[in-house]
């Protein structure tokens, strides 16, 4: 087995647009589920309706690129609002339901074919990041930066530059509510709402509010996704909102950095075992093929996860008191 490359491969998936996009994502999941006991398996939703929202603005209307990524944003709050305001009178079993079906329902209008001209249907959107001045705002002049597995042209490091910009800022907004007395309410309602019903405050709103700051996360996660690939609706499958909750999971969901690190360790890992699994299968230890091999992790993927549910649900950075909600 070549391990050098093995290494080199697994090194290179700590920083990637990826890994970025995925700590956004299950950012807005800390907001959601760690922080506010809301069920959120819809995240791929948010997500994708960024990164569409983003890629139309510039390619139908024109659209400068900033001004596209703020339209995105806008569809994640108005998302968030078209969940949350019919559910969030009800148990958190009813946004669980509602949410998982609602990003199914979202992917699949930007598959049809009735929106092609718009959309791209299976096909996809690709080009915004030219036609809308994203790639021309590139500050990197043409060459190669970094060194070793760390080595990205340009355009990747303007992406990854703007990308951790975001992170940093999300991660301090999300940091600051926690600290505020904002935070304080939501982390009551998390424990026991009826408590914080009693103190007289709306818990229907706070709980709504919830959802639309994780929802810009999520959707921010979608555009950062689009800045560095295509938008495509095959991306938004629902297997990528348990990629997510993962990467929340293993990090530690009542936390502020659990879901940044647990998202670079998932990531980390899958470029570990999609490299090692082929070349374990090559060498015939692994009595099956190189593709079923490489399809093997998101086996693995699972039984971690459940593993994870059970041995450590509160994550590896996350105190286990934080979690009493879940019982």
């Amino acid at each position: 087995m070549d391990w050098g490359t093995i290494i080199n491969n697994t090194l290179a998936g700590l920083l990637t647009p990826t890994t970025i996009a995925f700590a956004l994502a299950a950012l807005g999941l800390a907001m959601h589920f760690g922080f506010a006991g809301l069920l959120n398996f819809g995240i791929a939703g948010f997500m994708a309706i960024g990164a569409y929202g983003y890629a139309i603005s510039v390619l139908t209307f024109g659209f400068p690129w900033w001004a596209g990524m703020i339209v995105g944003i806008i569809g994640s709050i108005l998302f968030a609002i078209l969940l949350g305001v019919p559910t969030l009178r009800l148990r958190g079993d009813y946004l669980a339901i509602v949410t998982i079906a609602a990003a199914e329902i979202v992917r699949l209008l930007f598959l049809t074919t009735a929106f092609t001209d718009v959309t791209g249907s299976a096909d996809g959107l690709f080009g915004y990041n030219n036609s809308g001045g994203f790639t021309s705002a590139n500050p990197f002049p043409p060459g190669s930066y970094g060194w070793g597995p760390w080595t990205y042209n340009s355009e990747t490091l303007w992406v990854l530059t703007f990308g951790l910009g975001v992170l940093a800022v999300c991660v301090w907004f999300l940091w600051a509510l926690m600290r505020s007395p904002w935070g304080r309410v939501i982390k009551g309602i998390r424990e026991d709402e009826e408590a914080i019903r009693a103190l007289g405050k709306n818990v229907f709103a706070y709980k709504l509010q919830a959802l639309i700051i994780g929802g810009i996360f999520g959707g921010m996660g979608g555009i950062i996704y689009a800045a560095f690939a295509n938008v495509s609706p095959g991306v938004y499958v629902t297997s990528i909102t348990f990629f997510i909750w993962t990467s929340l999971l293993l990090g530690g969901a009542a936390t502020i950095w659990g879901p940044v690190i647990g998202a670079v360790i998932f990531w980390t890992l899958q470029a570990f075992l999609s490299n090692i699994l082929p070349e374990l299968a090559l060498a015939g230890i692994l009595p099956v093929t190189g593709t079923q091999a490489a399809t093997l992790r998101f086996v693995l993927v699972g039984i971690g996860l459940m593993l994870l549910v059970i041995y450590r649900p509160q994550g590896i950075f996350g105190d286990k008191r934080e979690l009493t909600f879940v019982k």
